[in-house]
Protein backbone atom coordinates (compact mmCIF):
# COMPACT_ATOMS: atom_id res chain seq x y z
CA UNK A 1 0.00 0.00 0.00
CA UNK A 2 1.08 3.61 -0.71
CA UNK A 3 2.31 5.53 2.15
CA UNK A 4 4.08 8.88 2.57
CA UNK A 5 7.22 8.46 4.31
CA UNK A 6 9.49 11.44 5.54
CA UNK A 7 13.35 10.97 6.29
CA UNK A 8 15.18 13.53 7.90
CA UNK A 9 19.01 13.90 6.86
CA UNK A 10 17.27 11.86 3.54
CA UNK A 11 19.10 13.99 0.71
CA UNK A 12 23.08 12.18 1.18
CA UNK A 13 24.54 8.85 2.55
CA UNK A 14 22.32 6.84 3.82
CA UNK A 15 19.89 8.96 4.46
CA UNK A 16 19.32 9.23 0.41
CA UNK A 17 19.81 5.21 0.34
CA UNK A 18 16.85 5.29 2.90
CA UNK A 19 14.87 7.48 0.56
CA UNK A 20 15.64 6.02 -2.32
CA UNK A 21 14.46 2.32 -1.48
CA UNK A 22 11.29 3.82 0.46
CA UNK A 23 10.37 5.37 -3.19
CA UNK A 24 11.18 2.33 -4.68
CA UNK A 25 8.91 0.19 -2.35
CA UNK A 26 5.83 2.53 -3.74
CA UNK A 27 5.47 5.41 -0.94
CA UNK A 28 5.32 9.05 -1.60
CA UNK A 29 8.88 9.91 -0.17
CA UNK A 30 9.68 13.86 1.28
CA UNK A 31 13.48 14.01 2.47
CA UNK A 32 14.49 16.73 4.83
CA UNK A 33 17.34 18.46 4.52
CA UNK A 34 19.59 20.92 7.06
CA UNK A 35 21.91 22.68 4.65
CA UNK A 36 23.47 22.14 1.46
CA UNK A 37 20.91 23.48 -1.19
CA UNK A 38 22.83 22.39 -4.09
CA UNK A 39 23.25 19.05 -2.85
CA UNK A 40 19.30 18.40 -2.44
CA UNK A 41 18.06 20.23 -5.13
CA UNK A 42 20.16 18.18 -6.95
CA UNK A 43 18.87 15.06 -5.14
CA UNK A 44 15.72 16.17 -5.92
CA UNK A 45 16.25 16.95 -9.32
CA UNK A 46 17.94 13.69 -9.97
CA UNK A 47 15.11 11.01 -7.81
CA UNK A 48 11.98 13.03 -8.37
CA UNK A 49 11.59 13.11 -4.57
CA UNK A 50 10.45 16.56 -2.89
CA UNK A 51 13.20 18.07 -0.50
CA UNK A 52 12.23 20.44 2.63
CA UNK A 53 14.90 22.08 4.11
CA UNK A 54 14.39 22.72 8.01
CA UNK A 55 16.67 22.00 11.24
CA UNK A 56 15.19 18.99 13.23
CA UNK A 57 16.52 20.30 16.57
CA UNK A 58 14.15 22.92 16.87
CA UNK A 59 10.49 21.87 17.41
CA UNK A 60 9.14 24.54 15.77
CA UNK A 61 11.23 24.15 12.60
CA UNK A 62 10.39 21.11 12.47
CA UNK A 63 6.13 21.98 13.06
CA UNK A 64 6.43 23.51 10.01
CA UNK A 65 8.20 21.88 7.97
CA UNK A 66 6.27 18.77 8.58
CA UNK A 67 3.70 20.69 7.22
CA UNK A 68 5.31 21.61 4.77
CA UNK A 69 6.46 18.10 3.99
CA UNK A 70 2.70 17.23 3.82
CA UNK A 71 1.63 19.59 1.31
CA UNK A 72 4.27 18.38 -0.98
CA UNK A 73 3.25 14.86 -0.74
CA UNK A 74 -0.95 15.46 -0.24
CA UNK A 75 -1.04 13.40 2.45
CA UNK A 76 -0.36 13.10 6.05
CA UNK A 77 3.12 10.92 7.02
CA UNK A 78 2.56 7.13 7.87
CA UNK A 79 6.07 6.45 7.37
CA UNK A 80 8.89 8.56 9.67
CA UNK A 81 12.67 7.91 9.41
CA UNK A 82 14.99 9.66 12.03
CA UNK A 83 18.31 9.59 9.84
CA UNK A 84 19.27 13.33 10.32
CA UNK A 85 22.99 13.17 12.76
CA UNK A 86 26.07 15.23 12.98
CA UNK A 87 29.21 14.59 14.71
CA UNK A 88 31.68 16.97 17.12
CA UNK A 89 34.25 14.55 17.97
CA UNK A 90 36.72 14.88 20.04
CA UNK A 91 38.36 13.65 23.88
CA UNK A 92 35.55 14.29 26.93
CA UNK A 93 38.72 16.17 28.96
CA UNK A 94 38.53 18.88 25.84
CA UNK A 95 35.03 18.59 24.73
CA UNK A 96 33.20 22.17 24.96
CA UNK A 97 29.67 22.54 25.70
CA UNK A 98 28.64 23.63 22.25
CA UNK A 99 30.22 19.98 20.94
CA UNK A 100 27.91 18.39 23.09
CA UNK A 101 24.49 20.48 22.78
CA UNK A 102 25.08 20.53 19.01
CA UNK A 103 25.32 16.71 18.53
CA UNK A 104 22.65 15.88 21.43
CA UNK A 105 20.53 18.51 19.95
CA UNK A 106 20.60 17.08 16.18
CA UNK A 107 21.00 13.20 16.98
CA UNK A 108 18.74 13.01 19.86
CA UNK A 109 16.26 15.88 20.24
CA UNK A 110 15.07 15.59 16.77
CA UNK A 111 13.45 12.16 17.55
CA UNK A 112 10.82 14.47 20.13
CA UNK A 113 10.71 17.37 17.58
CA UNK A 114 9.72 15.42 14.28
CA UNK A 115 7.84 12.26 16.24
CA UNK A 116 5.70 14.20 18.69
CA UNK A 117 4.36 16.03 15.62
CA UNK A 118 3.54 12.91 14.12
CA UNK A 119 2.30 10.83 16.52
CA UNK A 120 -1.52 11.57 17.26
CA UNK A 121 -2.29 11.22 13.32
CA UNK A 122 -0.67 7.60 13.37
CA UNK A 123 -2.59 6.83 16.24
CA UNK A 124 -5.61 8.35 14.82
CA UNK A 125 -5.47 6.28 11.76
CA UNK A 126 -4.63 3.19 13.64
CA UNK A 127 -1.03 2.62 11.25
CA UNK A 128 2.63 4.23 11.50
CA UNK A 129 5.88 3.17 11.21
CA UNK A 130 8.89 4.81 12.91
CA UNK A 131 12.39 3.67 11.94
CA UNK A 132 14.84 5.30 13.70
CA UNK A 133 18.69 5.16 13.17
CA UNK A 134 21.11 4.76 15.78
CA UNK A 135 24.66 3.50 15.57
CA UNK A 136 26.92 0.81 16.30
CA UNK A 137 29.08 3.24 18.66
CA UNK A 138 25.78 3.69 20.82
CA UNK A 139 26.12 0.16 21.49
CA UNK A 140 29.49 -0.35 22.41
CA UNK A 141 30.96 3.42 22.93
CA UNK A 142 34.04 5.19 20.93
CA UNK A 143 36.50 7.18 22.29
CA UNK A 144 36.55 10.42 20.90
CA UNK A 145 32.59 10.54 20.52
CA UNK A 146 31.34 10.71 23.98
CA UNK A 147 28.83 12.78 22.75
CA UNK A 148 27.56 10.84 19.56
CA UNK A 149 27.69 7.53 21.88
CA UNK A 150 25.62 9.61 24.39
CA UNK A 151 22.70 10.65 22.07
CA UNK A 152 22.82 7.15 19.73
CA UNK A 153 22.17 5.14 23.12
CA UNK A 154 19.46 7.39 23.74
CA UNK A 155 17.88 6.67 20.20
CA UNK A 156 17.64 3.05 21.24
CA UNK A 157 16.41 3.88 24.69
CA UNK A 158 13.69 6.14 23.06
CA UNK A 159 12.61 3.49 20.52
CA UNK A 160 11.84 0.82 22.70
CA UNK A 161 9.91 3.20 25.52
CA UNK A 162 7.90 4.12 22.68
CA UNK A 163 7.09 0.78 21.12
CA UNK A 164 5.34 -0.21 24.41
CA UNK A 165 3.21 2.66 24.28
CA UNK A 166 2.38 2.63 20.53
CA UNK A 167 1.81 -1.01 19.82
CA UNK A 168 -1.49 -1.23 20.27
CA UNK A 169 -2.14 1.60 18.19
CA UNK A 170 -0.51 -0.01 14.74
CA UNK A 171 2.25 1.76 15.11
CA UNK A 172 5.93 0.35 15.13
CA UNK A 173 8.49 1.89 16.54
CA UNK A 174 12.15 0.22 15.74
CA UNK A 175 15.98 1.05 15.74
CA UNK A 176 18.46 0.43 13.04
CA UNK A 177 22.36 0.58 14.26
CA UNK A 178 24.59 0.55 11.41
CA UNK A 179 27.98 0.20 11.27
CA UNK A 180 30.96 1.41 9.03
CA UNK A 181 29.12 2.37 5.91
CA UNK A 182 30.69 3.28 2.33
CA UNK A 183 30.11 6.88 2.77
CA UNK A 184 31.28 9.91 1.81
CA UNK A 185 31.96 10.74 5.61
CA UNK A 186 34.03 7.37 5.59
CA UNK A 187 35.67 7.54 2.95
CA UNK A 188 37.68 10.61 4.19
CA UNK A 189 39.19 8.57 6.76
CA UNK A 190 42.99 8.04 6.34
CA UNK A 191 43.85 4.91 4.21
CA UNK A 192 45.68 3.55 6.79
CA UNK A 193 42.39 3.89 9.72
CA UNK A 194 40.20 2.69 7.04
CA UNK A 195 42.51 -0.41 6.81
CA UNK A 196 42.24 -1.08 10.23
CA UNK A 197 38.64 -0.87 10.58
CA UNK A 198 38.19 -2.92 7.48
CA UNK A 199 40.32 -5.42 9.35
CA UNK A 200 38.16 -5.58 12.41
CA UNK A 201 34.67 -6.41 10.33
CA UNK A 202 34.33 -10.06 10.00
CA UNK A 203 32.48 -10.04 6.46
CA UNK A 204 36.02 -8.35 5.30
CA UNK A 205 34.41 -4.99 3.80
CA UNK A 206 32.47 -1.58 4.72
CA UNK A 207 28.70 -1.74 4.48
CA UNK A 208 26.59 -0.26 1.66
CA UNK A 209 24.24 2.89 2.37
CA UNK A 210 21.65 0.52 -0.09
CA UNK A 211 21.82 -2.49 2.27
CA UNK A 212 20.68 -0.09 5.24
CA UNK A 213 17.82 1.28 2.93
CA UNK A 214 16.16 -1.86 2.48
CA UNK A 215 16.53 -3.09 5.83
CA UNK A 216 14.83 0.13 6.64
CA UNK A 217 12.41 -0.42 4.02
CA UNK A 218 11.04 -4.06 5.00
CA UNK A 219 10.55 -2.22 8.60
CA UNK A 220 8.15 0.49 7.12
CA UNK A 221 6.47 -2.37 4.83
CA UNK A 222 3.23 -3.98 5.46
CA UNK A 223 4.61 -7.06 6.13
CA UNK A 224 6.69 -5.68 9.25
CA UNK A 225 3.73 -5.22 11.76
CA UNK A 226 4.87 -7.87 14.03
CA UNK A 227 8.79 -6.18 14.50
CA UNK A 228 8.14 -3.61 17.29
CA UNK A 229 10.70 -2.31 20.07
CA UNK A 230 13.49 -4.15 17.62
CA UNK A 231 17.31 -2.74 17.37
CA UNK A 232 18.74 -4.42 14.39
CA UNK A 233 22.57 -4.43 14.12
CA UNK A 234 23.90 -4.08 10.49
CA UNK A 235 27.78 -4.09 10.71
CA UNK A 236 29.05 -6.92 8.87
CA UNK A 237 29.26 -8.69 12.34
CA UNK A 238 32.15 -5.92 14.00
CA UNK A 239 29.71 -6.00 17.09
CA UNK A 240 27.82 -8.83 17.55
CA UNK A 241 24.70 -8.16 20.51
Amino acid sequence: MKRTAIVTGGTRGIGAAISLALKSAGHTVVANYAGNDDAANAFSAETGIAVVKFDVGDYNACVAGLAAAEDKAGAPADILVNNAGITRDGMFHKMTPEQWRDVIRVDLDSLFNMTRPLIDGMRERGWGRIVNISSINGQKGQMGQVNYSTAKAGVIGFTKALAQETARKGITVNCVTPGYINTEMVAAVPEKVLEGIIAGIPVGRLGEAGEIGALVAYLCGEDAGFITGSTLTINGGQYMV
